[in-house]
């Protein structure tokens, strides 16, 4: 099982990829997955990443 998205992975990012989701606004969240949203590079959280394959959020992307 990878695990790219634990611990030692993580030194590159800032505070540990803690930051806050601009999805969904939750703070001290793990935002390291990255999104092309209107063709913009974003670093979602992994609940925001699942919504966004599975078609959900619209309303969010659109504010963005």
């Amino acid at each position: 099982m990878s695990k790219a998205h634990r611990g030692k992975g993580l030194v590159e990012h800032v505070k540990g990829g803690r930051a806050t989701c601009p999805l969904c606004k939750r703070t001290g969240i793990k935002v390291i997955y990255e999104q092309d949203i209107n063709e913009k590079k974003f670093t979602v959280c992994k609940q925001c990443k699942t919504a966004l394959a599975k078609g959900k959020l619209q309303e969010a992307v659109a504010a963005l």
